[in-house]
């Protein structure tokens, strides 16, 4: 009986307790990322610019569409007329050398800007230089000459994990410096802007206009990414936005700083993604990669030795599993920089040295296209026939492309008039009976070899 008495004092207690009094945990138990923000939250600035107004032309062209950039929406208080002729913008900024005053941003908070103003975090206001600009990446980087300042640790891009937490730090629509907090929802994004370089990092966390240049954080307050980009039907955060990842900065970064500009250095190759289809109908062996659809004349590809129908997997000990994956990996490449590209030629694995060339040639990528059928001697709108022996330049034969009607499969798929084909998914062709009886198939995808002025070139049709 004893017992149960002191039971029913014991909860009585501790039902008063509740009731009467507010339950404090011990501050170091409470979950909370206010001791990791408050290292992280000096380093993360506002961005101001002002444009002399010209004219209408002058003022930013704002997409209306899915895809909202932060900055450029005068609704939202990022982007206003002001008097005196002036347009005046807002957006956000991450310290990241406190010695050199370095602060990067995206390209696009900055776009024509004339003057360009750097509010810190304890209320001090500077004025900023621009070294450099890179709207290939919305990669910007400033400068202030100030002292007593906080810079963020970059991370390590290979750490990043889908599912990790992460904050992101802005001024959204003006309001002043505002923390929200979400996860990693996804890597290696890209597709938003295909004439751009993307890699971008998906969160969830709430991200608005005026966020643009922000810092998106890890746990440990390393800077992980630039907030950059949304997709939203409203032009407010509906939980899918994007940031530039810090190896991407970093290594732009590098060159702004040294020359104020990417000069970016270029392979000489057109690309197309290696689908498993692809894979079926070519035997390549690789399984994933960059597939050379031709090798640009004169080109850092041609002379390191590359051939039509390469399967590019590796640059360095960098993995290459698609045809963006190299893009942007040579993209941020300096010139006449040495590297060594694994590539499957004939279902084996080699290894090709090549040195990053100039502007004379590029690296682009080519779209699937539809489905196709056919009917002999016209394909997919081309008008096939035997080529004459005189032509065939020591070939056994092959097939000439006498015409293509325009926006037609074949024409979509790259086929013009004069071109040769002389393979089939890697199958010698010598007349339009092979050819005929080798795209007979039912292989979702038809990799045509063909030369064209003397050139070879890859035609994939799907």
């Amino acid at each position: 009986m004893k017992k149960l008495v002191l039971s029913l004092v014991l909860f009585t207690s501790l039902s008063s307790v509740t009731a009467g009094t507010a339950f404090a945990a011990p501050v170091a138990e409470r979950a909370s990322l206010a001791p990791m923000l408050e290292h992280v939250t000096p380093a993360v600035v506002i961005v101001s610019t002002t444009q002399t107004a010209r004219g209408p032309e002058s003022l930013r062209n704002l997409d209306e569409g899915q895809l909202r950039r932060f900055f450029s929406d005068p609704s939202s208080g990022g982007l206003q007329s002001v008097p005196r002729g002036e347009v005046r913008g807002m957006g956000s900024g991450v310290i990241v050398d406190a010695d050199k005053g370095y602060i990067v941003t995206n390209s696009h908070v900055i776009a024509n800007a004339d003057v360009i103003n750097v509010a810190l975090q304890d209320g001090r206001e500077f004025k900023a230089t621009l070294i450099g600009s890179d709207p290939s990446t919305d990669v910007a980087l400033l400068q202030i000459d100030a002292t007593q300042l906080e810079a963020l640790q970059l991370a390590e891009i290979d750490e990043v994990r889908v599912g990790d937490y992460v904050v992101a730090i802005g001024n959204p629509f003006g309001v002043g410096q505002t923390v929200t907090q979400g996860i990693v929802s996804a890597l290696g994004r890209g597709g938003l802007n295909n004439e751009n370089y993307e890699d971008f990092i998906q969160t969830d966390a709430a991200i608005n206009m005026g966020n643009s240049g922000g810092a998106l954080v890890n746990l440990d307050g390393e800077l992980i990414g630039i907030n950059t980009a949304i997709i939203s039907g409203s032009g407010t955060s509906a939980g899918i936005a994007f940031a530039v990842p810090v190896n991407m900065i970093s290594a732009v970064m590098d060159q702004l700083e040294q020359f104020g500009e990417v000069r970016r250095g270029q392979l000489g190759v057109q690309i197309q993604d290696l689908s498993t289809a692809m894979e079926s109908a070519l035997q390549t062996g690789a399984g994933r990669g960059a597939l050379v659809t031709s090798v640009l004349p004169g080109s850092a590809a041609e002379r390191a030795g590359l051939e039509v129908s390469d399967v590019i997997v590796a640059v360095d000990n960098d993995a290459v599993a698609s045809g963006r994956e190299l893009r942007n990996i040579i993209g941020l490449l300096r010139l006449n920089q040495e590297v060594t590209l694994q590539v499957y030629r004939d279902g084996k694995k080699q290894s090709i040295n090549a040195v990053i060339g100039g502007v004379e040639a590029s690296v682009a990528a080519t779209e699937a296209q539809p489905n196709r059928s056919l009917s002999e001697p016209e394909f997919l709108g081309a008008q096939l026939r035997n080529l004459d022996a005189s032509r065939s330049a020591g070939r056994n034969g092959g097939v000439e492309v006498i015409s293509v009607e325009q926006e037609s499969q074949a024409w979509r798929a790259g086929l013009r008039p004069g071109d040769i084909i002389y393979e089939v998914n890697r199958n010698d062709v010598a007349s339009l009976q092979d050819f005929n009886e080798l795209i007979a198939g039912q292989s979702p995808v038809t990799a045509l070899s063909v030369v064209r002025q003397n050139r070879r070139m890859l035609v994939i049709v799907s």
